[in-house]
C-alpha cells in the first residue's frame, strides 16, 4: 500500500519525553515494582542549573528513586560553548551531543529534562555579564514555562545568588529561578502562555548548598532539610551514589567519568523562600490523588496491587493493572500529572505483558518524496490476547491480515509510503531560524523548554486489551545489525535530496596559499541537472577549473578557484541551483558518536574568504592530538605541510624534518604517549625546533613538566573577547614574519583564552597582558622562552576557537608563533 503522507508531530500523544524504541520486558520484576511505587507516588521536584553536568546527579537519584517521586531537571543551556574531550564538534555540534547525553543521562537516574532558549556563549566572571548577553526577559519566561508546564511542588537550585562564587552563568540560573517562582503563579506574567498552561505557584524554593572546603556544616541561622542519598535501593540492585555515578558518566564529551563514593551520603537543601516548614521540604504538600474526585480509591488500588504484586510470574498482575488504568481513564481531569499517569500505567502493562513492538526500516536518511518500506513487527509472548491491531500513519491506517498477537507468535507488517514534498528537513528545532546572539530564535511557544524534536516520523499503533483500547507513539527506527555491537536503533532521519560538502571552510587568498576550493554535490536519488554559483560573490571573483561526475556515488565536484580581490574577510554560500530552479545551499553534519544516538543538523554551506599580504613559508609542521580541534585543517589551507605524530614518530631524528610541532588542546591531560616522551620533544627544541603547545586543564595532568622551564597552570581566563590587550609590540613573536598590530585582536569569538600560566620560571617572556573588566591583569597567556638553539611556546589563548572561526588577527599571530 503506498500514500502521500505528511508526518505530523506527535505532541498531543507524546506527553513525556520518553524514547520510545521498542517495548520489552528488558527489565526484572523488582523493577516493574519500582515502577509502580512511582505510579502511586505524586510529589514533583524541579532542579535547576545552567550547564549540562551542573545537575547533582546524585540528589536527583534518591528523590526519583527513594522517593519515587517525578524530578526535572531544567538547564538553562546545552553547553554550547564548553570544551570537547571526544571529539573536534564545538559550539552548535557540541550542544547536540551534550544534549543527548543530558537525556542518556536522566534515563540512568530517573529523571527527565528541560532546557531554555538560552546559549551557553562562554565562561561568564559574574551575572551582570550573563544577563549583558542573554535577553534576560525572554529566558526568565522560560523558567516560568517550565514551571507551569512540570507544576512542581519544590524547586531547588544547584547554586545560590551569591556573585562570584562560580561561573555566572550558575549564580544567573539561581537568580531566575527565584525571580520565576515568584511570577509562575501570576496570572498577568507572562499571560501569552496561560493558551496553553494554567499558572502555578510551587510550595517553596531551595537552594541544594554545598562546601567544596570539606565537609558540609549547617550555618545555625539557616533551616534545612536533609536526605540520605547514600542508601541503597534494593529494587534497583545498587546505592543512589552508584546509579548518580552511571548518570554522570553519560557526560563523556566533558569527561565526566565517575567512581560512585562508597558509604552513607547526605545532601542538603537549604530553604530560601515559600511557605516556612517544620519537619520535611514537602511539609504541606499535598497527595495529588486526594485533590480529584475517585482519586484516593485508585490509590487505594494501587495500594492494594503493591501489596499483593507477583513477582514469579508478572502477567498475573495485569488484571488489577488493567482496572487501575480504566479507573484513571474515566476521571474527569485534564490535570498534566493524570495524563502522565495513564502513559505510565499502559508502559506498566506493556512490560508485564513482555510485547516487543518495533517499526523499522533498513535505511536510515530519507528525502522528500522518497517511497520508505517499512516493517511493523508486533510480538506478544503472554497469553493475552492483542486485538484489533492497526498501526496509524497520519490519516492513512495499514492493518495486518492477522489482527491478533498472542502466545509469542510475532506478526509482522509491511508498511511502504511516500514522504510529502512539503517534507520538513530533520533539523534541532532551535537550530531552524538563524541567530547570531546568545538566545536562539524559538517562535513555537509549545516547543520551548523540550530536550528535542518531537517524534518526526512515525505512527500511533493501535490495540484492544481485555476491550480497552491502547494507542502508543511508535517512531520509525533505523535498524541494523553491526559486527561487534550487535542490533543497534538509530533515528530516521530527512536530509536534502541534494546537499553540498566543501572542501575547506575558509580559502585563504594569499602567497603561497591554494586558492582553490573543492564544492561537492551529493544526489541521494539521482543526478539533478544544474549548476553551481556563490551567494554574495560577483561571476568574476571567481573561475570554475573542473566538473567531474561520479555516477557510482552519485556525486559531482566542482573545482573552483577564486580570484583576489581587495583585503580582508569576504563571507558567500554555495549553492546547486537545478534546472527546475530548486535551490539547495545546505551541508548535511552528522556526529555519530555510540553513547548517543546519531545526530544530524544543516548549515548554509558558507565560505569565508581571507585576502592578506601575510607571510607563510609553506614548510612542513608536526601535530600532536590532544582533545580534539580543526587546527591543523586550517594550517593545511594556509599553505603548510601538516603531518600527524604517532607513536612511532618521537625521536629527535624524526621530529627535527619540522620546522614547528603543534601540540593540540588538552593533549596533556588525554594523550599517553606524548606524556611519556616529553624529554624527546625538549630534546627536539634544544637541536634547533619550535613547539608550540595549546592549552592544558590543571587537572587532570599526565605529566607536571610540560616545558623545558617550570611554570604552573592555573584557572585564570578572559572570558570576554573585547578584552583590551597590552604587549610588548616589539617582541619577535608580534613582529616576524607578521607584524601584529592592536586592531588582530579585533572580531574574536567567545572568549580570549583560559586556562592560564600562573607562576613561572623567570627565564620565560610573556609578551600579552590582559583581563576581564575590574579583574587583576595576566600575563599568562602566552609564555614563550630559548631553550638551546630552539622556542617553546606555551598559550592558553583559545586559537581553537578563533582559527576555525575565521579570525583574520588570531590566524596571523598563529602564523607567527609557527614561523619562530
Amino acid at each position: 500500500m503506498t500514500k502521500n503522507i505528511q508526518f505530523l508531530s506527535f505532541l498531543t500523544v507524546c506527553l513525556l519525553f520518553v524514547n520510545f524504541l521498542s517495548f520489552s520486558q528488558s527489565i526484572p520484576s523488582s523493577e516493574l515494582y519500582h515502577r509502580l511505587l512511582r505510579l502511586q507516588e505524586t510529589k514533583r521536584i524541579l532542579y535547576v542549573a545552567a550547564h549540562p553536568d551542573d545537575e547533582n546527579t546524585r540528589l536527583i537519584a534518591y528523590l526519583a528513586n527513594g522517593l519515587h517521586s517525578e524530578v526535572a531537571y531544567l538547564s538553562l543551556t546545552r553547553g554550547d560553548g564548553g570544551q570537547n574531550l571526544i571529539g573536534k564538534e564545538l559550539g552548535i555540534g557540541l550542544g547536540q551531543i551534550r544534549t543527548q547525553e543530558l537525556l542518556k543521562a536522566r534515563e540512568t537516574d530517573g529523571g527527565r529534562q528541560y532546557f531554555t532558549r538560552a546559549k551557553d556563549f562562554g565562561y561568564s566572571k559574574n551575572p551582570d555579564e550573563t544577563l549583558q548577553n542573554w535577553d534576560k526577559e525572554k529566558v526568565l519566561s522560560d523558567v516560568v514555562w517550565v514551571i507551569r508546564k512540570f507544576q512542581p511542588d519544590i524547586i531547588i537550585t544547584r547554586f545560590n545568588t551569591i556573585p562570584g562564587v562560580t561561573h555566572g552563568h550558575h549564580t544567573t540560573s539561581a537568580i531566575l529561578a527565584g525571580e520565576a517562582f515568584d511570577l509562575a503563579g501570576d496570572p498577568t506574567a507572562f499571560p501569552d502562555q496561560l493558551k496553553y498552561v494554567t499558572a502555578w505557584q510551587p510550595k517553596r524554593i531551595f537552594w541544594n548548598s554545598y562546601n567544596f572546603g570539606g565537609e558540609f556544616k549547617e550555618d545555625p541561622n539557616e533551616v534545612y532539610d536533609v536526605f540520605e542519598t547514600g542508601e541503597f535501593n534494593p529494587l534497583l540492585g545498587e546505592t543512589y551514589s552508584q546509579i548518580a555515578a552511571d548518570s554522570r558518566t553519560m557526560h563523556k564529551s566533558q569527561g565526566f567519568g565517575a567512581t560512585a563514593g562508597i558509604g552513607a551520603a547526605q545532601d542538603h537543601i537549604q530553604f530560601i523562600k515559600g511557605e516556612p516548614f517544620q519537619n520535611s521540604a514537602f511539609d504541606g504538600v499535598k497527595d495529588r490523588w486526594s485533590e480529584v474526585e475517585g482519586g484516593k480509591e485508585i490509590e487505594a488500588m494501587i495500594q492494594s496491587l503493591i501489596e499483593k504484586f507477583d513477582f514469579i510470574n508478572p502477567v498475573i498482575n495485569l488484571k488489577s493493572l488493567m482496572q487501575i488504568r480504566s479507573e484513571l481513564s474515566a476521571l474527569n481531569s485534564k490535570a498534566v500529572w493524570i495524563a502522565e499517569k495513564i502513559q505510565k500505567i499502559d508502559e506498566l502493562i506493556y512490560e508485564v505483558l513482555g510485547l516487543e513492538i518495533e517499526f523499522v526500516t533498513r535505511q536510515e536518511l530519507g528525502f522528500s518524496g522518497e517511497q520508505i518500506k517499512a516493517t511493523l513487527l508486533v510480538n506478544n509472548p503472554s497469553p493475552v490476547l492483542l486485538r484489533d491491531i492497526s498501526l496509524q500513519l497520519h490519516d492513512t491506517y495499514f492493518t495486518a491480515s492477522n489482527k491478533e498477537a498472542s502466545n509469542n507468535e510475532p506478526i509482522q507488517i509491511p508498511v511502504e509510503f511516500q514522504l510529502a514534498e512539503a517534507t520538513p528537513l530533520s533539523q534541532p528545532y532551535w537550530l531552524v531560524n538563524p541567530n547570531e546572539d546568545a538566545i536562539y530564535d524559538v517562535r513555537d511557544q509549545t516547543m520551548i523548554g523540550k530536550p528535542f524534536n518531537d517524534l518526526k516520523f512515525g505512527g500511533d499503533l493501535s490495540f484492544k486489551i481485555d476491550g480497552q483500547e491502547f494507542k502508543t507513539v511508535i517512531p520509525l527506527l533505523f535498524k541494523y545489525n553491526d559486527q561487534v555491537d550487535g542490533e543497534i536503533k538509530q533515528p530516521f532521519t530527512i536530509v536534502p535530496e541534494v546537499d553540498l560538502t566543501l572542501s575547506k571552510e575558509t580559502v585563504f587568498l594569499i602567497p603561497g596559499s591554494d586558492p582553490k576550493l573543492k564544492v561537492t554535490v551529493h544526489f541521494k536519488n539521482q543526478f539533478i541537472d544544474g549548476g553551481l554559483d556563490f551567494i554574495n560573490l560577483p561571476a568574476d571573483q571567481y573561475k570554475i577549473l573542473t566538473i567531474t561526475d561520479n555516477a557510482f556515488l552519485k556525486e559531482r565536484v566542482y573545482e573552483v578557484e577564486f580570484v583576489p580581490n581587495g583585503n580582508g574577510l569576504k563571507e558567500i554560500t554555495a549553492r546547486y541551483v537545478t534546472s527546475q530552479g530548486k535551490t539547495f545551499d545546505q551541508i548535511t553534519n552528522r556526529i555519530l558518536y555510540k553513547h548517543i544516538p546519531n545526530l544530524t543538523y544543516f548549515q548554509p554551506a558558507t565560505i569565508r574568504l581571507i585576502q592578506e599580504d601575510w607571510k607563510v613559508s609553506g614548510a612542513k609542521v608536526g601535530y600532536i592530538p590532544g582533545a580534539g580541534d580543526d587546527i591543523p585543517g586550517v594550517l593545511t589551507s594556509l599553505g603548510y605541510q601538516v603531518e600527524e605524530i604517532g607513536e612511532a614518530d618521537y625521536s629527535v631524528e624524526k621530529l627535527n624534518q619540522y620546522k614547528a610541532i603543534v601540540v593540540g588542546i588538552r593533549a596533556y591531560n588525554t594523550n599517553e604517549t606524548l606524556a611519556s616522551n616529553q624529554q624527546v620533544l625538549m630534546g627536539y627544541v634544544r637541536s634547533g625546533g619550535n613547539l608550540v603547545v595549546q592549552y592544558n586543564t590543571s587537572s587532570p595532568l599526565l605529566t607536571n613538566q610540560l616545558g623545558p622551564y617550570p611554570f604552573v597552570l592555573s584557572r585564570t581566563r578572559v572570558a570576554v573577547q573585547e578584552a583590551p590587550i597590552t604587549s610588548d609590540w616589539d617582541s619577535p613573536i608580534l613582529t616576524t614574519p607578521n607584524k601584529i598590530e592592536e586592531s588582530d585582536f579585533e572580531g574574536w569569538v567567545q572568549e580570549r583564552g583560559l586556562y592560564f600560566v600562573g607562576q613561572m620560571d623567570e627565564k620565560y617572556q610573556t609578551p600579552f597582558t590582559m583581563n576581564d573588566p575590574e579583574e587583576d591583569p595576566s600575563k599568562g597567556a602566552l609564555i614563550y622562552t630559548k631553550y638551546g638553539e630552539g622556542t617553546y611556546t606555551y598559550t592558553g589563548i583559545s586559537f581553537f576557537r578563533q582559527l576555525p572561526a575565521g579570525v583574520p588577527g588570531a590566524i596571523k599571530l598563529f602564523i607567527n608563533l609557527i614561523e619562530q
